[in-house]
């Protein structure tokens, strides 16, 4: 899990700030009690796009230089800066838009509660794009423009240079902002001798977002592929968040590296010889959402896991001469990447050969970091009938709070309504729940309040909740799992995900007929995301599981050189 997100305003001309309304949608008004006639009027010029655009505007006030404030608001950091937002449709150039004391933030809720003071201030414009989706919705979202759903560094965001200013909440005082400046776009890799950068247009997911999306991949071949050329191979997927470039592996070692080079290392073993010679495919999938689909059919974000099983893995291995076989495959990964290896393993059963998930997202949703989503009332807190506690989230290695989950819900919430943070409970929400009404997910809880829909719960229980999936189907799931599972987490993972680990492995320790042959290993005291083994050691045990489980007369020998 990555470091993860009001409105009614009529203005001459074009602009219509959206209101949202209805139990699952946020609430309009900061909870400032305190009144301003301060505001933010802000603004693009014709320069900088003659259309009307729509989007986020996120505005963050820093009380330092140190760096540009759209880089300075983030829940996790003691000394995070403030920031609100507003959803803008169709603002012309040279139009306003206003942040006042009604904006929603984070974690003032208010600008009304800003201290007098010198003070930084940017405003950066995360702009949409309308999707006409096959499903007879229509959504706005950012469209990903390679960077990874980062709305403040995503190629085409407007932006205005930090400007100093004097806020005084009790003045009655505009500050105008022109956001005049836009982020460039991003130079691509280029490919190596064993690093091949890969993306294809999908006809799945293009037909669900009737919109051209595209699926990429990061493939590194393996030593002596051009010598080799009657040569098939093995495949083994590394699953996790959006990589532009491949960080695990590197050819040479890093410029002034002190130290340990741990992707240097990787490559020396992986052109050593004896190393199991296979394709690893690194999988880019940033989608409107977030920087990863989770790689799992979705009613909101869409077929990833049929592109990606069916589309994008038939394309790399016919071009990178695969085996092309079930027995052939396996995956590793972390955290998010966890999640996604023992969900695919799961949902695509016949397809791989092994799941090696280090530090999974929930695996059990009775421990969705710490939330039970079945029994709680609220995801904010554990409320008794004279107290309430906040439900932790983020920790470090001392078991210190980072952040609650109250916070960090609203940190998301002023990134983006309606689930459109481009953030980690956003995207959950995306992938897990059913499509509202309205064309965006339907909320698990209230973003305000934190009031829990047991309905949506029920839903996410019956379709991605691992643990309650594979004890449920385990008659038919399980003699094509056996032995695949393999599971490892720290015992003190900042984001509690250990916990969802326990009771998946209470299940895989009484299953039968067959039974689990799971492995599961723990570090102790280990923060995320703790695996206990190099990448290298993943490689080894897929090839050691292929020897023992391949059929007669599979190829065994090309590809071992």
């Amino acid at each position: 899990m990555p470091l993860p997100l009001r409105f009614v305003r009529s203005l001459a001309g074009a602009l219509v700030v959206t209101a949202l309304a209805g139990t699952t949608s946020p609430a309009q008004q900061s909870t400032s009690s305190a009144p301003t006639r301060l505001r933010f009027a802000i603004s693009f010029p014709a320069a900088r796009s003659a259309q009307p655009l729509d989007g986020r505007i996120i505005l963050v006030v820093s009380n330092n230089d140190k760096r540009e404030p759209r880089f300075q608001n983030n829940v996790y950091e003691a000394d995070t800066q403030l920031a609100f937002g507003i959803d803008v449709d169709s603002l012309g150039a040279g139009q306003e838009a206003y942040v006042d004391g009604t904006t929603f933030g984070y974690p003032l809720k208010s600008i009304a509660d800003i201290p007098p003071g010198e003070y930084w201030v940017q405003a950066v414009l995360n702009r949409y794009t309308t999707f006409h989706r096959g499903d007879g919705h229509t959504v706005k979202l950012h469209m990903d423009q390679g960077e990874g759903q980062q709305w403040n560094s995503s190629p085409g965001n407007l932006y205005n240079r930090p400007i100093k200013v004097r806020v005084d909440p009790s003045s009655d005082t505009t500050i105008h902002l022109s956001l005049d400046q836009e982020i460039p776009p991003i130079a691509q890799p280029h490919d190596t001798k064993y690093v091949k950068y890969v993306r294809i247009q999908s006809p799945l997911l293009t037909r669900f977002w009737g919109h051209p999306m595209y699926l990429g991949a990061i493939v590194t071949l393996p030593f002596g592929f051009d010598e080799h050329p009657n040569a098939r191979y093995p495949l083994m997927i590394d699953h996790g968040h959006f990589t532009r470039e491949l960080r695990s592996f590197r050819e040479t070692p890093a410029p002034n590296a002190k130290g340990a080079d741990p992707a240097y290392d990787f490559y020396k073993q992986w052109t050593s010889p004896g190393f199991p010679r296979m394709l690893m495919v690194t999988i880019q999938h940033a989608n409107p959402y977030y920087d990863d689909s989770y790689a799992v059919n979705s009613e909101n974000v869409g077929p990833y896991g049929d592109a990606i099983n069916h589309e994008l893995i038939p394309y790399i291995e016919e071009h990178f001469r695969g085996l092309r076989k079930g027995w052939a495959r396996g995956m590793f990964g972390g955290s998010t990447g966890g999640w996604e290896v023992l969900a695919t393993q799961m949902f695509y059963p016949d397809d791989y050969n092994g799941a090696w998930a280090a530090c999974p997202d929930a695996i059990d949703f009775r421990m969705y970091e710490v939330i039970n989503i079945y029994d709680d009332k609220n995801a904010f807190y554990n409320n008794g009938a004279w107290k309430k506690t906040p439900h932790a989230d983020g920790r470090d290695y001392y078991d210190h709070l980072l952040a609650v989950t109250e916070e960090d819900v609203h940190w998301e919430l002023v990134l983006g309504t309606h689930g459109r943070s481009g953030d980690q409970w956003n995207i959950w929400q995306a992938v897990y729940s059913p499509v509202g009404a309205d064309g965006y997910p339907k909320y698990i809880w209230d973003p305000m309040t934190g009031a829990m829909d047991h309905a949506v719960a029920t839903y996410w229980r019956d379709h991605y909740d691992l643990r309650f999936i594979l004890e449920r189907d385990w008659a038919t799931l399980g003699p094509k799992l056996t032995g695949k599972i393999h599971l490892y987490v720290g015992t003190m993972d900042t984001w509690h995900l250990n916990n969802a680990v326990y009771l998946m492995e209470d299940f895989l320790k009484k299953a039968k007929n067959p039974p689990a042959n799971a492995v599961v290993e723990y570090g102790d005291r280990k923060p995320h995301c703790w695996s206990g083994h190099d990448n290298a050691y993943w490689f080894r045990q897929l090839d050691e599981r292929i020897h023992k489980t391949a059929p007669k007369a599979a190829d065994l020998t090309s590809w071992r050189y």
